[in-house]
């Protein structure tokens, strides 16, 4: 064997493992103030939904993130309220609501992976509204199998008694269940965050009522709604004396589950003390696990950022994403970020709620890809994202290991998406994402976590051209080893294909 062929073999499993970028051009019509959402993978083909104020249109891309055509959206009115989109291998759907006069619509398109109409559009459900509706009325939720689809909306016209109404459907848009149901409420106190549909088609969120000026939380419930049911089932989460922050759910379809986990604290102003998390098993409809995480010093001084003492470690953490296991176990991810301001100081409840205002429609929204612009009302110098921290727990809620991502950035552009991180599932491993400068340099940085908690910071990635500006925290995982990240060159929006 001669000594070129071996140098081959020896390369090849480096090879095998390099991430390869591939970069779309740059069209004239999209600058850094477009709009636009990566749909997916359809049909083979990488499909990205742009607007330009009254301007709609889908690029398509091939593998190769090549322009294969540029389709305009006609259809769509000038003005619409929102546009949402459910992808599937061969198909997607548009769901688009508007208003026209004193109706709002909620209109969905069949669509193919070249971005043509597959049929007439479909009206989901209207609502007479008086005057112009600012926002959003309708809420679209879709299971993680993709087979069932709900529409939901909630009249907060009465103080005292909300009106929920939800569509339940198929995958092939057939109605499953609609039902009105009323919710007693405590004169708007009452506030509802983490809508989620599992795999029967069942509807869960939480509901909580907040203390003071809305930095903690108290009298939380869990609530589900069955698919044929026309009561809601609530039940309060016994977090008894603890304070909770902001609470987060998450359904395990492996288990038939639902993970519910918050922050705490033991009194107002003070610090986090730990984690409070309850598992609840569907099919006995009873908690099967709760815990109490007491974060030690020796967790806190792992977790400590630069801007923190080991006492007040986690005060800037928030819980940002969940990942259940087959097993039954599941991770929690959490990040620091934190503002520098010159006028109102950085309050953590401004971060998670905002202002609120009562309307007579309302939605629960909450998109985990929106812009930073959730920090309040002063002048704001500075937004800051730094360490993440991953912890591990088995399927008895204890933790198996914890671990922590490094990291420091910051951004004084308030709708900037350059800092925070994207995750990338492999299945071996979970790969973390964020841009992170070097010599002047920002570099598109790549560490990964396997399943027994281990750390692997991986090389540049190849192809990694000058010029480009990746925004990770918008990017969306669009096959088993491809994730698509937004990036910007010269100041227009271009997209950028990873390959694992």
């Amino acid at each position: 064997m001669n000594l070129r062929l071996l140098g081959l073999l020896i390369l090849l499993p480096v090879l095998m493992k390099a991430q390869h970028i591939s970069y779309s051009e740059p069209e004239q019509d999209d600058t850094h103030k477009t709009d636009f959402e990566i749909i997916g993978r359809v049909s083979g083909n990488i499909l990205v939904f742009k607007n330009n104020r009254t301007a709609n249109a889908i690029s398509v891309y091939n593998t190769d993130m090549k322009l294969i055509q540029r389709v305009d959206l006609s259809f769509l009115p000038d003005k619409y309220v929102n546009v949402d989109f459910i992808q599937y291998p061969d198909f997607f759907y548009l769901l688009c609501e508007y208003q026209r006069k004193n109706i709002v619509h909620l209109a969905v398109f069949k669509m193919d992976g070249l971005a043509q109409k597959m049929g007439e559009p479909v009206d989901l459900d209207t609502t007479q509204v008086n005057g112009s509706n600012n926002g959003k009325i309708y809420t679209n939720i879709v299971s993680e199998d993709k087979q069932h689809l709900m529409a939901l909306k909630i009249n907060t016209k009465n103080p005292k008694a909300y009106t929920f109404t939800t569509f339940l459907y198929n995958k092939s848009l057939e109605l499953q269940d609609r039902h009105r149901l009323t919710m007693p409420v405590q004169d708007h106190a009452d506030l509802f965050t983490n809508f989620e549909l599992d795999d029967e088609g069942q509807l869960v969120f939480t509901r909580f009522a907040r203390i003071g000026s809305g930095d903690y939380l108290t009298h939380v419930a869990f609530v589900t709604k069955g698919p044929q049911a026309d009561t809601f089932a609530i039940r309060d989460i016994g977090a008894g004396d603890r304070i909770l922050d902001d609470v987060k759910l998450k359904v395990d379809n492996y288990n038939n589950r639902y993970l519910i986990t918050a922050f705490f604290y033991k009194q107002r102003r003070g610090n986090i003390e730990g984690l409070y998390t309850v598992v609840w098993d569907k099919a006995s409809d009873s908690k099967y696990k709760e815990a109490v995480t007491i974060f030690n010093d020796d967790l806190r001084a792992l977790a400590k950022s630069s801007e923190s003492s080991v006492k007040m470690a986690f005060n800037d953490y928030f819980i940002k994403r969940l990942v259940v296991k087959k097993d039954g176990g599941y991770l929690i991810i959490s990040e620091v970020e934190f503002t520098t301001t010159r006028g109102t100081p950085f309050n953590r409840s401004d971060y998670m709620w905002g202002p609120m205002t009562p309307i007579d429609y309302y939605s629960p929204y909450y998109n985990p890809y929106s812009p930073y612009n959730r920090y309040g009302t002063g002048t704001i110098n500075r937004y800051d994202a730094e360490n993440i921290m991953v912890l591990s727990f088995d399927k008895n809620s204890n933790m198996e290991w914890s671990n922590v991502i490094p990291k420091s950035q910051f951004e004084d552009d308030e709708g900037s998406n350059q800092i925070s991180y994207q995750t990338m599932n492999t299945g071996g491993e979970l790969h973390f994402l964020y841009n992170q400068f070097e010599k002047r340099t920002q570099l598109l940085m790549d560490q990964s976590i396997t399943a027994d908690g281990k750390i692997n910071r991986l090389p540049t990635f190849h192809n990694l051209d000058k010029g480009y500006t990746f925004m990770p925290r918008i990017g969306k995982q669009v096959s088993g080893n491809q994730i698509v990240i937004p990036c910007l060159y010269r100041n227009y929006l271009c997209f950028a294909k990873i390959d694992f």
